[in-house]
Protein backbone atom coordinates (compact mmCIF):
# COMPACT_ATOMS: atom_id res chain seq x y z
CA UNK A 1 0.00 0.00 0.00
CA UNK A 2 1.24 3.30 -0.77
CA UNK A 3 0.70 7.13 -0.20
CA UNK A 4 -0.28 9.57 -2.51
CA UNK A 5 -0.24 13.25 -2.10
CA UNK A 6 0.09 15.18 1.19
CA UNK A 7 -3.24 14.20 2.48
CA UNK A 8 -2.03 11.24 2.62
CA UNK A 9 -4.41 9.03 0.93
CA UNK A 10 -3.72 5.37 0.68
CA UNK A 11 -3.57 4.08 -2.93
CA UNK A 12 -3.21 0.45 -3.81
CA UNK A 13 -3.46 0.71 -7.04
CA UNK A 14 0.16 1.89 -9.04
CA UNK A 15 -1.36 3.09 -11.83
CA UNK A 16 -3.69 5.69 -10.11
CA UNK A 17 -0.84 6.46 -7.59
CA UNK A 18 1.72 7.19 -10.56
CA UNK A 19 -1.53 9.36 -11.61
CA UNK A 20 -1.79 11.34 -8.82
CA UNK A 21 1.57 11.84 -8.38
CA UNK A 22 2.30 13.05 -11.95
CA UNK A 23 -0.86 14.95 -11.27
CA UNK A 24 0.41 16.40 -7.92
CA UNK A 25 3.41 17.26 -9.21
CA UNK A 26 2.20 19.32 -12.10
CA UNK A 27 0.06 21.22 -9.54
CA UNK A 28 2.80 22.54 -7.25
CA UNK A 29 4.68 23.32 -9.94
CA UNK A 30 1.94 25.32 -11.67
CA UNK A 31 0.75 26.56 -7.85
CA UNK A 32 4.66 28.06 -7.71
CA UNK A 33 4.83 29.36 -11.10
CA UNK A 34 1.22 31.23 -10.19
CA UNK A 35 2.54 33.17 -7.59
CA UNK A 36 5.28 34.64 -8.66
CA UNK A 37 5.83 38.48 -9.40
CA UNK A 38 8.23 40.57 -10.90
CA UNK A 39 7.53 42.97 -7.49
CA UNK A 40 9.58 40.96 -4.69
CA UNK A 41 7.76 42.01 -1.82
CA UNK A 42 4.31 41.01 -3.78
CA UNK A 43 6.17 37.54 -4.67
CA UNK A 44 7.35 37.04 -1.13
CA UNK A 45 3.94 37.62 0.24
CA UNK A 46 1.66 35.83 -2.19
CA UNK A 47 4.60 32.77 -1.88
CA UNK A 48 4.19 33.09 1.85
CA UNK A 49 1.11 30.21 2.51
CA UNK A 50 2.18 27.91 -0.72
CA UNK A 51 6.09 27.43 0.86
CA UNK A 52 4.28 26.70 4.22
CA UNK A 53 2.66 23.45 2.70
CA UNK A 54 -0.55 22.02 3.26
CA UNK A 55 -2.72 19.03 2.50
CA UNK A 56 -3.59 19.99 -0.91
CA UNK A 57 -7.00 18.42 -0.28
CA UNK A 58 -8.81 20.28 -3.09
CA UNK A 59 -6.22 19.33 -5.49
CA UNK A 60 -6.45 15.90 -4.68
CA UNK A 61 -9.99 15.70 -5.41
CA UNK A 62 -9.62 17.30 -8.62
CA UNK A 63 -7.48 14.97 -9.73
CA UNK A 64 -9.45 12.28 -8.41
CA UNK A 65 -12.49 13.37 -9.77
CA UNK A 66 -10.94 13.62 -12.80
CA UNK A 67 -10.47 10.16 -13.32
CA UNK A 68 -13.55 9.27 -14.12
CA UNK A 69 -12.66 11.05 -17.68
CA UNK A 70 -9.10 11.89 -19.13
CA UNK A 71 -7.17 12.47 -16.12
CA UNK A 72 -4.46 13.95 -18.49
CA UNK A 73 -6.72 16.49 -20.14
CA UNK A 74 -4.42 19.88 -20.32
CA UNK A 75 -7.03 21.66 -18.20
CA UNK A 76 -7.12 19.37 -14.77
CA UNK A 77 -4.53 20.30 -13.37
CA UNK A 78 -4.89 24.02 -14.28
CA UNK A 79 -8.02 23.79 -12.75
CA UNK A 80 -6.94 22.38 -9.63
CA UNK A 81 -4.62 25.15 -9.35
CA UNK A 82 -7.65 27.49 -9.52
CA UNK A 83 -9.27 26.10 -6.62
CA UNK A 84 -6.43 25.67 -4.52
CA UNK A 85 -5.25 29.42 -5.28
CA UNK A 86 -8.66 30.78 -4.50
CA UNK A 87 -8.22 28.47 -1.24
CA UNK A 88 -5.07 30.49 -0.07
CA UNK A 89 -6.68 33.70 -0.97
CA UNK A 90 -9.60 33.04 1.80
CA UNK A 91 -7.09 31.95 4.28
CA UNK A 92 -5.03 35.36 4.14
CA UNK A 93 -8.90 36.76 4.60
CA UNK A 94 -9.53 34.39 7.18
CA UNK A 95 -6.63 35.23 9.52
CA UNK A 96 -7.51 38.93 8.99
CA UNK A 97 -11.02 38.62 10.39
CA UNK A 98 -10.38 35.92 13.23
CA UNK A 99 -7.08 37.95 13.84
CA UNK A 100 -4.98 34.52 13.91
CA UNK A 101 -0.96 34.52 14.41
CA UNK A 102 -0.22 31.52 13.25
CA UNK A 103 -1.02 29.24 9.72
CA UNK A 104 0.60 25.98 8.98
CA UNK A 105 3.29 26.12 11.52
CA UNK A 106 4.41 29.43 10.86
CA UNK A 107 3.56 33.21 11.77
CA UNK A 108 0.38 34.09 9.28
CA UNK A 109 0.80 37.01 7.02
CA UNK A 110 -1.18 39.26 8.65
CA UNK A 111 1.09 38.78 11.97
CA UNK A 112 4.46 39.27 9.75
CA UNK A 113 3.44 42.01 8.01
CA UNK A 114 0.14 43.57 8.64
CA UNK A 115 -3.89 43.49 8.08
CA UNK A 116 -3.41 45.44 4.56
CA UNK A 117 -1.13 43.63 3.28
CA UNK A 118 -2.59 40.34 4.30
CA UNK A 119 -6.00 41.51 2.54
CA UNK A 120 -4.09 42.81 -0.44
CA UNK A 121 -2.11 39.53 -1.09
CA UNK A 122 -5.54 37.30 -1.03
CA UNK A 123 -6.96 39.73 -3.57
CA UNK A 124 -3.63 39.11 -5.76
CA UNK A 125 -4.26 35.20 -5.46
CA UNK A 126 -7.81 35.77 -6.24
CA UNK A 127 -6.53 37.18 -9.67
CA UNK A 128 -4.51 34.62 -10.40
CA UNK A 129 -6.78 32.42 -10.07
CA UNK A 130 -9.01 34.32 -12.18
CA UNK A 131 -5.80 34.43 -14.96
CA UNK A 132 -6.03 30.75 -15.18
CA UNK A 133 -9.63 30.39 -14.99
CA UNK A 134 -10.79 32.18 -18.05
CA UNK A 135 -9.02 29.95 -20.19
CA UNK A 136 -11.01 27.23 -18.77
CA UNK A 137 -14.11 28.62 -20.43
CA UNK A 138 -17.49 30.12 -19.57
CA UNK A 139 -18.83 27.62 -17.80
CA UNK A 140 -15.98 27.18 -15.07
CA UNK A 141 -15.66 31.06 -14.78
CA UNK A 142 -19.86 30.93 -13.98
CA UNK A 143 -19.14 28.18 -11.16
CA UNK A 144 -16.27 29.37 -9.93
CA UNK A 145 -18.42 33.17 -9.31
CA UNK A 146 -21.48 30.92 -7.75
CA UNK A 147 -18.67 29.35 -5.52
CA UNK A 148 -17.32 32.72 -4.63
CA UNK A 149 -20.84 33.91 -3.98
CA UNK A 150 -21.13 30.87 -1.42
CA UNK A 151 -17.98 31.50 0.37
CA UNK A 152 -18.81 35.20 0.96
CA UNK A 153 -22.23 34.45 2.02
CA UNK A 154 -20.71 31.81 4.51
CA UNK A 155 -18.99 34.69 6.05
CA UNK A 156 -21.15 36.60 6.14
CA UNK A 157 -23.84 34.47 8.09
CA UNK A 158 -20.71 33.24 10.52
CA UNK A 159 -20.03 37.07 11.27
CA UNK A 160 -23.39 37.86 12.04
CA UNK A 161 -24.35 34.30 13.77
CA UNK A 162 -27.77 33.07 13.98
CA UNK A 163 -30.70 34.67 13.92
CA UNK A 164 -33.37 34.92 16.33
CA UNK A 165 -34.74 31.16 17.59
CA UNK A 166 -32.47 29.67 14.28
CA UNK A 167 -30.53 26.12 15.72
CA UNK A 168 -27.19 27.34 16.30
CA UNK A 169 -25.86 23.74 15.36
CA UNK A 170 -27.93 23.86 12.17
CA UNK A 171 -26.57 27.44 11.89
CA UNK A 172 -22.97 26.20 11.90
CA UNK A 173 -23.38 23.50 9.42
CA UNK A 174 -25.07 25.46 7.11
CA UNK A 175 -22.15 28.21 6.98
CA UNK A 176 -19.67 25.03 6.84
CA UNK A 177 -21.55 23.94 3.85
CA UNK A 178 -20.74 28.03 2.30
CA UNK A 179 -17.60 28.26 3.56
CA UNK A 180 -15.69 24.87 2.71
CA UNK A 181 -18.25 22.69 1.36
CA UNK A 182 -18.84 24.49 -1.38
CA UNK A 183 -14.98 24.82 -3.09
CA UNK A 184 -14.43 21.34 -2.71
CA UNK A 185 -17.76 20.58 -3.99
CA UNK A 186 -16.54 22.78 -7.11
CA UNK A 187 -13.34 20.53 -6.85
CA UNK A 188 -14.71 17.69 -7.53
CA UNK A 189 -17.08 19.48 -10.15
CA UNK A 190 -14.49 20.91 -12.31
CA UNK A 191 -12.16 17.86 -12.40
CA UNK A 192 -14.89 15.77 -13.38
CA UNK A 193 -15.66 18.51 -16.42
CA UNK A 194 -12.57 19.22 -17.56
CA UNK A 195 -11.62 15.71 -17.75
CA UNK A 196 -14.45 15.07 -20.57
CA UNK A 197 -16.74 12.83 -17.52
CA UNK A 198 -20.73 12.76 -17.89
CA UNK A 199 -22.44 15.19 -16.50
CA UNK A 200 -24.28 12.23 -13.89
CA UNK A 201 -20.88 11.80 -12.66
CA UNK A 202 -19.72 15.33 -12.42
CA UNK A 203 -22.99 15.63 -10.60
CA UNK A 204 -22.42 12.75 -7.78
CA UNK A 205 -19.03 14.36 -7.90
CA UNK A 206 -20.07 17.58 -6.81
CA UNK A 207 -22.40 16.22 -3.96
CA UNK A 208 -19.54 14.00 -2.95
CA UNK A 209 -17.29 17.19 -2.82
CA UNK A 210 -19.76 19.20 -0.64
CA UNK A 211 -19.96 16.50 2.07
CA UNK A 212 -16.83 15.56 2.42
CA UNK A 213 -16.16 19.63 2.34
CA UNK A 214 -18.41 19.87 6.01
CA UNK A 215 -16.42 16.53 7.20
CA UNK A 216 -13.08 17.96 6.72
CA UNK A 217 -14.04 20.96 8.47
CA UNK A 218 -15.62 18.95 10.98
CA UNK A 219 -12.53 16.91 11.53
CA UNK A 220 -10.51 20.04 11.59
CA UNK A 221 -13.08 21.14 14.23
CA UNK A 222 -11.98 18.25 16.52
CA UNK A 223 -8.26 18.39 15.96
CA UNK A 224 -8.26 22.05 16.94
CA UNK A 225 -9.80 20.00 20.49
CA UNK A 226 -8.27 16.94 20.89
CA UNK A 227 -4.69 17.13 18.94
CA UNK A 228 -1.71 17.88 21.49
CA UNK A 229 0.97 18.62 18.66
CA UNK A 230 -0.01 20.98 15.94
CA UNK A 231 -1.32 18.32 13.47
CA UNK A 232 -3.80 20.83 11.76
CA UNK A 233 -1.13 23.51 11.57
CA UNK A 234 -2.48 25.84 14.02
CA UNK A 235 -1.88 25.36 18.14
CA UNK A 236 -4.26 23.60 19.55
CA UNK A 237 -7.29 24.93 20.91
CA UNK A 238 -6.73 28.13 18.30
CA UNK A 239 -10.11 28.37 18.06
CA UNK A 240 -11.33 28.54 21.37
CA UNK A 241 -8.74 31.32 22.23
CA UNK A 242 -9.93 33.62 19.51
CA UNK A 243 -13.79 33.00 20.39
CA UNK A 244 -14.61 30.79 17.41
CA UNK A 245 -17.76 28.51 18.41
CA UNK A 246 -17.12 25.33 16.44
CA UNK A 247 -19.48 22.19 16.55
CA UNK A 248 -17.53 20.48 19.95
CA UNK A 249 -18.62 24.04 21.48
CA UNK A 250 -21.88 24.52 20.30
CA UNK A 251 -22.64 20.91 21.19
CA UNK A 252 -21.81 21.99 24.89
CA UNK A 253 -24.13 25.12 24.59
CA UNK A 254 -27.05 23.27 23.64
CA UNK A 255 -27.11 20.55 25.83
CA UNK A 256 -29.85 20.35 28.71
CA UNK A 257 -27.46 18.49 31.17
CA UNK A 258 -26.68 20.84 34.49
CA UNK A 259 -23.43 19.36 34.43
CA UNK A 260 -22.69 21.00 31.13
CA UNK A 261 -23.41 24.69 32.44
CA UNK A 262 -20.21 25.94 34.89
CA UNK A 263 -18.23 24.70 31.01
CA UNK A 264 -20.77 26.54 28.48
CA UNK A 265 -19.73 30.03 31.21
CA UNK A 266 -16.45 29.27 30.86
CA UNK A 267 -16.73 28.63 27.12
CA UNK A 268 -18.16 32.14 26.69
CA UNK A 269 -15.68 34.12 28.72
CA UNK A 270 -12.36 35.41 28.08
CA UNK A 271 -10.00 32.56 26.91
CA UNK A 272 -6.90 34.68 26.06
CA UNK A 273 -5.97 34.21 29.65
CA UNK A 274 -3.61 31.08 29.94
CA UNK A 275 -5.01 29.33 32.51
CA UNK A 276 -8.57 29.63 31.37
CA UNK A 277 -7.63 28.35 28.15
CA UNK A 278 -6.31 25.46 29.53
CA UNK A 279 -9.32 24.36 31.81
CA UNK A 280 -11.18 25.21 28.92
CA UNK A 281 -9.14 23.18 26.69
CA UNK A 282 -9.00 19.96 29.27
CA UNK A 283 -12.53 19.89 30.30
CA UNK A 284 -14.11 20.22 26.31
CA UNK A 285 -11.67 17.25 25.66
CA UNK A 286 -13.20 15.33 28.13
CA UNK A 287 -17.08 16.40 27.83
CA UNK A 288 -19.40 14.44 26.05
CA UNK A 289 -19.67 16.93 23.01
CA UNK A 290 -16.39 15.28 21.89
CA UNK A 291 -18.64 12.15 20.68
CA UNK A 292 -21.44 13.88 19.59
CA UNK A 293 -19.06 16.10 17.14
CA UNK A 294 -17.32 13.28 16.42
CA UNK A 295 -20.88 11.47 15.26
CA UNK A 296 -21.33 14.36 13.38
CA UNK A 297 -18.28 14.02 11.21
CA UNK A 298 -19.07 9.92 10.46
CA UNK A 299 -22.59 10.94 9.90
CA UNK A 300 -21.01 13.28 6.85
CA UNK A 301 -18.06 10.83 6.01
CA UNK A 302 -20.80 8.45 5.10
CA UNK A 303 -23.35 10.71 3.27
CA UNK A 304 -20.79 11.05 1.13
CA UNK A 305 -19.82 7.57 0.78
CA UNK A 306 -23.24 6.49 0.23
CA UNK A 307 -23.36 9.47 -3.54
CA UNK A 308 -20.76 7.25 -4.96
CA UNK A 309 -22.37 3.86 -5.68
CA UNK A 310 -23.81 5.36 -8.88
CA UNK A 311 -20.23 5.98 -10.20
CA UNK A 312 -18.42 3.07 -12.13
CA UNK A 313 -16.29 0.50 -9.66
CA UNK A 314 -12.98 0.85 -9.95
CA UNK A 315 -9.59 2.30 -8.28
CA UNK A 316 -10.68 6.28 -7.91
CA UNK A 317 -14.12 5.04 -6.46
CA UNK A 318 -11.84 3.28 -4.21
CA UNK A 319 -9.81 5.70 -3.31
CA UNK A 320 -12.99 8.34 -2.91
CA UNK A 321 -14.64 6.05 -0.10
CA UNK A 322 -11.24 6.07 1.41
CA UNK A 323 -11.05 9.71 1.68
CA UNK A 324 -14.32 9.80 3.43
CA UNK A 325 -11.97 7.38 6.04
CA UNK A 326 -9.03 9.68 6.06
CA UNK A 327 -10.86 12.49 7.15
CA UNK A 328 -12.45 10.29 10.10
CA UNK A 329 -9.39 9.19 10.67
CA UNK A 330 -7.53 12.34 11.55
CA UNK A 331 -10.11 13.39 13.83
CA UNK A 332 -9.92 10.50 16.02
Amino acid sequence: MTVAGPFGLAVEDPALEADLRRGLAAVEDLLGESVKSDDPFVAEAAQHLVTAGGKRFRPLLVLLAAQFGDPLAPRVVSSAVVVELTHLATLYHDDVMDEARIRRGAPSANARWDNTVAILTGDFLFARASDLLADLGPEAVRIQARTFERLVTGQIHETIGPADGQDPVGHYLSVVSDKTGSLIATSGRLGSMMSGADDTVTEVLTQYGERIGVAFQLSDDLLDVASESVVSGKTPGTDLREGVPTLPVLHVFASDDPADAELATLLRGDLTDDAAHAEALSRLRSNPAMQRARDDLQRYADSAREVLKPLPEGAARRALSALCDVVVQRAV
